[in-house]
């Protein structure tokens, strides 16, 4: 990892809530609202973009955890904005609070953790992961 990064460290992103973040299941909307999965996806993308300045060409980070509690809706078409705040780095473990916010207020808050590892060392668990013919 490159210097500075540090406790306290933000990164924001916003999103348009759109047809393909509906909470649905095998295609079929079940409520018109940002889903629990959209969430997910969208915490960790900021996450992410906590550790990208400092990754070093060698390197790429994982996802570990995601703790996500989904605590209001947001509808078709509503601005949700996610911040990211880095809480804790040790070792090669990324931790960051995660909040959600639309118009109303906090929609959703979580904990993420990413594992910065060496490519060639992801590379070898995708190796070991992969099913044999």
């Amino acid at each position: 990892m490159k210097q500075g990064m540090e406790v306290g460290r933000t990164e924001t992103i916003e999103i348009i809530v759109t047809e393909d973040m509906l909470a649905a299941f095998e295609g079929e909307v079940v409520h018109p609202v940002y889903s629990t999965v959209a969430m997910t996806y969208h915490m960790e993308w900021v996450s992410r973009k906590i550790i990208l300045p400092f990754l070093e060409t060698h390197e790429e980070g994982m996802g570990a955890s995601v703790q996500l509690k989904h605590l209001a809706p947001s509808p078709l078409g509503s601005k949700v904005t996610l911040t990211a705040v880095l809480v804790e780095f040790q070792n090669n473990a990324v931790i960051t609070e995660v909040t959600a916010h639309n118009h109303v207020g906090i929609i959703g808050q979580g904990i993420v953790k990413q594992i910065i590892l060496p490519k060639e060392t992801i590379a070898q668990k995708l190796r070991d992961a992969s099913l044999s013919s």
